[in-house]
C-alpha cells in the first residue's frame, strides 16, 4: 500500500511537467547546429558518396555518361531536358520521367540494343542537378532551399540550421509535386540507420514539420529514457527498440504501462512481461508511460576505494554489511611510513543529501542583513564535509580501539594523506609559503621566519586556520600550532586611488560651477 502511494505521489509530481515539456532525447541536439562540412546550396555532388540507383530518381538537369563498346567505342553525355527526356544522336529520345536511376539505365539499354549488336553498354550518372525543396512548419528558418539532388532529408535540416526544440521529427510529412504524401520517422534513421526514414528529396518536395504535442514517456532501466513523440499504431516493442532496448538490470517480468482512461481524467496500469510485448503487438496510446524497474541486488558492485599512503591503494571488494575499515586497510598492505592517521578521512558517497532550506535561504542573504546566529549557522553548514564519517584512525590503529572500526558501505572512499610536517603562512608577509613545523615555535616566530609583515599587513587581526576542522581562530587564542595549520595575515583595506579622488573632485567642481553660472544668469535676467 505504501509503495502504491509513493507511485501515485510520483506521478502527481512528475506528470504535469512531463506532459508540457518537449522531446528530450540526445539526438535532437544534432539538429540544432549547422554543419560546416555540409554541401553548399549550389554544389552538385552527393552528400553521402555513392548513391543507391534503386532509390535515386533522375530528373531534368542530371547528366548521364553512356559508353557503347564494340568494334569501336561510342560515348554520349546527354542531359535530361526539362520535360524528362534525353536525346542520343542517331538513336532518338528516351523517356525518363519518374524513373529511378536503375529504371533509367534499363530503358536506355533497351533502346540502344535496337541499334547495336554484341556490344558492352555502361551507363552512369555523371553530374547531379540542383533541386528546390520547401521546408515549412516548426523549424528555425522556414524557406525554399536549393540543394543537390543527391541530398536526403537530414541534409536539408542541417543546411537550414536545424529545428526548434518542440519540433516533431517522428512525424515529418513529405509532400511531392504530384500530391503523394510520405510520413517519416527521422529518429528511426538516427537510432538504427534505416535509410527509408531518411529518403532522397525530389524537386518541388514540401517538407512539413509539426509541433510535438503528443508523447510517450519512458522511465527506468531503458538505454535512452525520455519523452518521445507519439506515432499512430506504434507498438510498445517498437518504441522500446527506438529507445535502445532494456538494460541488463531491467526487470522484464513486470513492465508497467500507465494509461489514461478514455475521458483523460484518470490513469490505470497494465503489466506485461517482455515476451508479451514482443509477441502480442501491444499498441500504445498518446500519453502512455512505460516504466521498467530494476532487479534489486542484481550485479551490484560491492567495492570501496582506498587511496593515499597505503602500500597497495585501489579498489577492494567488500561483503555487504560485514567488511570493516581495519580489514580493508590490512588488505591494502597497511600504512606507509609517512601516513598521517590524524588527517585520514572516510567519505560515504551515499551520504545524506537532505535538502536544507535554511542553508539555501542564507546563501542569498547579504551578510549585513544576517543576525550573528544566522551567520554562524551558515559558516558551520558551509564547512561541513558532506559524507564524511567521523572515525579516529589513531585510536583504531594505534590504540586498538575497536569501537572506531566502522562497517563499510558500498562506494566508501578512504583517504590516507601524507603527514603535513609544515605550517602554511599566507597573506601579507614578505615570503609566504610552507615552513617546517617545530612544536616550540609560536605564530610570531613563523611570521618572523617568513620575513616579517609586509607594508599592508593588518597586524592586529591575524588568524589561524586549523588543519582538521577548518576552524578560524584568533592568533591570540592559539596556545600551540599543529602540523598542517595555516597562518593568515590579512591586508588592510587600501585607501582611495588618486584617480578616483581626482575625478570625483572634478565632478564636484563641475556641479558647483554650474550652480554659480545659473545664479549669475538669474541675477542678470532680473536686472
Amino acid at each position: 500500500m505504501k509503495s502504491r502511494l509513493l507511485i501515485l505521489v510520483y506521478f502527481l509530481c512528475v506528470f504535469p511537467a512531463v506532459a508540457q515539456v518537449s522531446p528530450d532525447y540526445p539526438e535532437r541536439l544534432l539538429l540544432g547546429f549547422k554543419d560546416s562540412t555540409m554541401i553548399s546550396q549550389f554544389l552538385t555532388i552527393s552528400s553521402e558518396g555513392a548513391i543507391d540507383p534503386n532509390e535515386y530518381k533522375v530528373g531534368p538537369g542530371d547528366v548521364l555518361f553512356i559508353s557503347v563498346s564494340g568494334l569501336e567505342e561510342k560515348i554520349f553525355t546527354p542531359g535530361i531536358d526539362p520535360e524528362g527526356f534525353i536525346y542520343i544522336p542517331r538513336i532518338g529520345a528516351v523517356d525518363l520521367r519518374n524513373k529511378t536511376l536503375t529504371e533509367a539505365k534499363k530503358a536506355i539499354t533497351s533502346r540502344l540494343l535496337r541499334s547495336f549488336k554484341d556490344v558492352d553498354i555502361h551507363i552512369s550518372l555523371q553530374n547531379f542537378r540542383n533541386i528546390k525543396v520547401s521546408l515549412l512548419g516548426n523549424v528555425l528558418n522556414p524557406s525554399t532551399y536549393v540543394l543537390s539532388s543527391a541530398s536526403r532529408l537530414l541534409d536539408l535540416f542541417v543546411l537550414s540550421s536545424g529545428l526548434t526544440n518542440t519540433a516533431d521529427i517522428r512525424n515529418i510529412k513529405i509532400i511531392s509535386k504530384n500530391g503523394e504524401k510520405k510520413n517519416v520517422d527521422l529518429l528511426r534513421f538516427l537510432r538504427s540507420g534505416d535509410y527509408s526514414q531518411n529518403p532522397f528529396l525530389n524537386d518541388g518536395d514540401i517538407v512539413l514539420v509539426d509541433k510535438a504535442e503528443r508523447f510517450i514517456s519512458l522511465f527506468g532501466h531503458i538505454k535512452y529514457p525520455g519523452n518521445y513523440e507519439f506515432r499512430e499504431d506504434e507498438t510498445a516493442e517498437e518504441i522500446l527498440e527506438i529507445a535502445g532496448g532494456l538494460m541488463y538490470k531491467a526487470r522484464k517480468d513486470s513492465i508497467e504501462v500507465v494509461r489514461f482512461s478514455e475521458d483523460g481524467k484518470n490513469q490505470y496500469s497494465i503489466f506485461y512481461n517482455y515476451d508479451e510485448i514482443k509477441t502480442k503487438n501491444v499498441k500504445l496510446n498518446k500519453g502512455d508511460f512505460i516504466i521498467v524497474r530494476e532487479i534489486p541486488d542484481y550485479f551490484e558492485v560491492n567495492y570501496v576505494n582506498i587511496t593515499g599512503e597505503v602500500k597497495y591503494p585501489g579498489v577492494y571488494k567488500i561483503k555487504k554489511d560485514e567488511t570493516t575499515l581495519r580489514e580493508i586497510v590490512n588488505a591494502a598492505g597497511g600504512f606507509k611510513e609517512k601516513a598521517s592517521l590524524k588527517d585520514a578521512l572516510l567519505y560515504r558517497t551515499k551520504a545524506d543529501s537532505t535538502y536544507d532550506p535554511e542553508l539555501e535561504r542564507l546563501k542569498l542573504v547579504p551578510r549585513a542583513d544576517m543576525t550573528d546566529d544566522e551567520y554562524d549557522y551558515l559558516k558551520a553548514r558551509s564547512r561541513q564535509k558532506r559524507g564524511r564519517v567521523v572515525v579516529d584512525f589513531e585510536k583504531l590503529f594505534l590504540q586498538g580501539d575497536s569501537r572506531e572500526d566502522v562497517v563499510l558501505q558500498i562506494g566508501d572512499m578512504i583517504f590516507i594523506p601524507e603527514k603535513k610536517e609544515y605550517i602554511s603562512i599566507i597573506g601579507q608577509v614578505v615570503n609566504p609559503g610552507n615552513i617546517t613545523f617545530k612544536p616550540n615555535l609560536s605564530v610570531e616566530d613563523y611570521i618572523n621566519i617568513a620575513g616579517g609583515f609586509s607594508w599592508r599587513a593588518k597586524e592586529n587581526d591575524i588568524r589561524v586556520i586549523r588543519a582538521n576542522t577548518g576552524e578560524w581562530v584568533d592568533a591570540d587564542d592559539v596556545d600551540q600550532l599543529k602540523p598542517g595549520d595555516t597562518i593568515w595575515v590579512p591586508e588592510d583595506p587600501p585607501g582611495p586611488k588618486f584617480w578616483e579622488v581626482f575625478t570625483t573632485s572634478l565632478q564636484v567642481l563641475g556641479q558647483v560651477a554650474a550652480i554659480i553660472a545659473a545664479t549669475i544668469a538669474v541675477i542678470v535676467a532680473s536686472r
